[in-house]
């Protein structure tokens, strides 16, 4: 939810904006990404995205505490998986996450019922 509402709350000043939600699974995870073409950021501060209170944008262009990005890496830790984000000045950004697929149940499997 969280990467949705940036979306929208990054795109907002684009007379018409794009945001893209898909995924796919690679692997032994399954792949998520939320992309936009909002006001992005800097790759160089691309480490501070996900702590606490870090802020790549001036409060007076938008709003938030800097907490949200935090708090999805810390859930998506706690379920073993993980979050990062690429973007560009003015160019949008996109943020992905990935979550290991669940692993199917050892042994053979059970008779169909007749």
């Amino acid at each position: 939810m969280n990467l949705l509402t940036n979306a929208v709350k990054f795109t907002r000043r684009r007379s018409l904006a794009h945001i893209e939600i898909a995924g796919r699974i690679e692997g032994l995870d399954a792949l998520y990404w939320v992309k936009d073409d909002g006001a992005g950021f800097d790759m160089r501060y691309a480490e501070n995205l996900f702590g606490v209170f870090q802020r790549l944008h001036r409060q007076d262009e938008f709003e938030g505490t800097g907490v949200g990005l935090a708090i999805a890496q810390r859930i998506l830790h706690r379920h073993d998986g993980r979050i990062w984000g690429e973007g560009k000045p003015d160019a949008g950004a996109t943020f992905f996450f990935s979550l290991p697929l669940p692993s199917p149940a050892p042994g053979p499997l059970p008779e169909p019922l007749s």
